[in-house]
């Protein structure tokens, strides 16, 4: 497998950077090297926030942000009016954003793939709280071909010392969100 780099943005407390971790840890399950890393600011709750990670078969020697992501996952949808949103993606590059609207809906913010999900919804419906950053995680495990048995033993760790229904709840929207991106790539 490639070279892969990753750009997540969402708000302070939305899992921006809990997602990139466990993404990161999830590669290095897989025997790739990985390195997951947030962009600090003045960052406080609800402020804009990005997170990145990088992984390869090979060691990773640079430490700088992602400027040419592979994939932009956005948490919030309502920063897809900032033009950071896409900077640095290609037309090759794919966006995922968390929405109820059709991908055509943000096509006026970007000219390449776009694939939206209703990740608040899926995290309302089985977790009772918006806790999306899992739910975005297994949709881009089901659009870059990341190993989603590896992402789910990384969530149920992680989500473990919450409780055995938080961490089986945060499994469970992975795979909800996976299987429905598989089915609409």
């Amino acid at each position: 497998m490639k070279a892969i780099e990753i750009r997540f943005h969402g708000r302070g407390g939305q899992g921006a950077k809990t997602a990139a971790v466990m993404l990161a840890e999830a590669f290095i399950m897989q025997g790739r090297h990985a390195q997951a890393f947030p962009e600090f600011g003045p960052e406080r709750r609800g402020a804009p926030v990005k997170s990145f990670v990088r992984a390869s078969d090979s060691e990773i020697t640079t430490h700088e942000p992602v400027i040419h992501p592979d994939y932009v996952v956005v948490i919030d949808e309502s920063l897809m009016d900032l033009p950071e949103i896409t900077e640095g993606i290609s037309s090759e590059g794919i966006l995922l954003v968390n929405s109820a609207h059709n991908p055509d809906f943000f096509k006026r913010k970007f000219d390449g793939k776009i694939y939206t999900i209703d990740a608040t919804k899926i995290a309302m419906d089985i977790l009772e709280k918006n806790f999306s950053n899992t739910v975005m995680l297994g949709a881009l495990a089901g659009l870059a071909g990341i190993s989603l048995e590896s992402l789910k033993q990384v969530a149920y760790g992680h989500f473990k010392e919450k409780g055995e229904k938080t961490a089986e709840g945060n499994v469970r929207v992975m795979e909800i969100a996976f299987e429905s991106i598989k089915n609409e790539k």
